[in-house]
């Protein structure tokens, strides 16, 4: 271990890790060069584009603004450790069929933003999932499918809960 480097134990989607980090690594390098999670993209590096969005704690955050060493003893939830998550999956199967996919690029960060809009907001309309995903920017779909797909999954688990 370096001079200048931290250790840190956290839980990456349900595994213990430890791990020696310099100070400022960004958790987003931390989960793709050291967990080799490639699931989280990172886009912009600022907190803007919203692609690397992960959870922590079970909340929504920009990887590429938030220090691994920030996450010493938390959860942290990337694409991937959404693989048997209910939720995700009814969106991964929504984004699909309402071509809210295209290049690829943004839709782990928008798959884990939407997921945090279906549990939190059930109630969103078409307007409110637009403002609830403006923090997620998509360079090719215009929107129209991702919000169809999150209007899908809502209404979808509104009428089976009816």
């Amino acid at each position: 271990m370096s001079a200048h480097a931290k250790s840190i134990s956290l839980t990456v989607n349900g595994t213990r890790v430890e791990a020696s980090v310099p100070p400022r690594q960004h958790l987003g390098d931390f989960l793709r060069e050291r967990e080799l999670l490639t699931g989280t993209h990172l886009g912009c590096e600022h907190g803007v584009c919203g692609a690397c969005t992960i959870l922590i704690d079970g909340e929504p955050a920009r990887s590429c603004i938030t220090f691994a060493v920030a996450c010493d003893g938390r959860s942290v939830t990337t694409v991937e450790g959404l693989d048997d998550d209910p939720v995700a999956a009814e969106l991964r199967e929504a984004f699909s069929a309402e071509h809210g996919l295209q290049c690829g690029f943004c839709t782990p960060g928008m798959l884990v933003a939407a997921r945090d809009v279906v549990l939190r907001r059930p109630d969103a309309d078409n307007p409110a999932i637009r403002t609830a995903m403006s923090g997620n920017l998509c360079r090719c779909t215009g929107y129209v499918g991702i919000v169809n797909a999150i209007r899908r999954v809502i209404d979808a688990r509104n009428t089976n809960a009816g």
